[in-house]
């Protein structure tokens, strides 16, 4: 088959199709945005194509102005995909693109028209297609391989344009876009079905990983507070258990609200549910770095610290238990006080495991129960010594 330019149009709207049909199907699943304009891009291209193959009839406007026009579109298109995809926000000042394309079709018929309207096209595609490669910038965190390779693909996709405008201007180049004669054109064929390809499949393996990374997440964080699950914790913790040493001890901080359920006699789980949360968000707001905290179930959550001691851990665990406190006290009258209950162990030994150390955590928090409530107790392995520490 010869590469004509029929035959790449026809192979270009082929292309272009399947690739808004499988994005547009994408974004069903999942309601990305950035998917969705994806797609009415490629749609765009596709529209454009079969409207260039009217230049063989004589239909000269529709077919390269309409056409070129559409084109445009579709990379502005890409770009907006790009900026939802890197949750950026563009200027209105993009938008006057449209407006220079319009200013085009006031050209008068002269020799050097397919020229202007080849630069004119070669260079708005170049900016829209540089500044998405931009907005790509991995911005201080690593870039998936997708999004990686979607950035460097439109990065070599706008300098090809460029290049384009360049050498339409070189005098004695044959343009005549009329009937896709001139060696560019050809060229610019070719690249434009390759660039569908690439750019088609960068743009699905980024959404792709990007959701299989939200997936992650989401099953690694407990659904109401967004603090991690007991499953995530367990993965994470070894790390930070495996430093621990006698110049580097840890703790683990059990928390239980005590007279938790008349809250939600009185007021509902909906109460409940944003006591539970409040909690969360102080927790949030006083974990140190490197330390983990979850929520293991019902109102109970765990702090992991390293790099502890007993003076940081009563600090943590007073600023916790008042803070606490005061908004439930605020928030809802009970007949018995909504506190906080904490049992503490500081270790400089590795456990045995995760649960072992939970275990001897529960076993700390139960005597700050039975000794009244709103305490704290600690086991302190450092001195090797029981240390029963209440607070009112």
């Amino acid at each position: 088959m010869a590469l004509d330019p029929t035959t790449m149009l026809t192979l270009s709207i082929a292309l272009a199709a399947a690739a808004a049909l499988y994005l547009a199907v994408e974004w069903r699943n999942v309601r990305e945005p950035s998917l969705l304009f994806w797609s009415a891009g490629f749609a765009t291209i596709s529209v454009g194509c079969v409207l260039a193959l009217l230049r063989s009839s004589g239909i000269l406007i529709i077919g390269i102005w309409f056409a070129n026009g559409l084109l445009v579109t579709a990379h502005f298109l890409f770009l907006l995909g790009v900026a939802r995809f890197t949750e950026a926000r563009l200027s209105r000042a993009w938008y006057l693109i449209f407006v220079v394309w319009l200013g085009l079709l006031f050209l008068p018929d002269q020799p050097w028209w397919s020229k202007v309207m080849l630069v004119a096209n070669s260079l708005l595609i170049t900016l829209l297609m540089l500044r998405a490669s931009f907005l790509l910038r991995p911005h201080g965190r690593s870039l998936s391989e997708g999004a990686v390779q979607l950035r460097y693909v439109l990065l070599a996709h706008g300098i090809f344009y460029f290049a384009k405008a360049v050498t339409a201007v070189v005098p004695g180049t044959l343009i005549d876009l009329a009937a896709f004669r001139g060696e560019i054109i050809q060229i610019s064929l070719v690249e434009g079905a390759i660039a569908i390809m690439l750019i088609a499949l960068s743009m699905t393996g980024s959404e792709r990983y990007r959701r299989e990374k939200r997936i992650a997440r989401l099953a690694a964080r407990d659904p109401l507070t967004a603090l991690y699950n007991r499953r995530a914790l367990e993965v994470r913790a070894p790390r930070l258990l495996e430093d621990v040493s006698a110049d580097r001890p840890g703790a683990l901080l059990l928390l239980d609200i005590d007279n938790f359920k008349p809250v939600n006699d009185l007021y509902g789980h909906t109460a409940g549910d944003r006591l539970l949360i409040a909690l969360s968000e102080m927790i949030r707001a006083v974990l140190p770095e490197g330390s983990l905290a979850a929520r293991l179930g019902g109102d109970e959550f765990v702090i992991l610290l390293s790099h502890a001691s007993s003076e940081r851990i009563l600090g943590l665990c007073n600023t916790l238990r008042e803070q606490f406190h005061k908004a439930a006290s605020q928030g809802f009258s009970t007949p018995e006080p909504v506190t906080l209950s904490i049992g503490a162990n500081l270790f400089v030994q590795p456990p045995a495991s995760l649960a072992a150390l939970i275990e001897q955590s529960d076993a700390a928090l139960y005597e700050s129960k039975r000794g009244g409530r709103n305490s704290i107790r600690l086991v302190d392995h450092t001195v090797a010594t029981r240390e029963s520490l209440g607070t009112t």
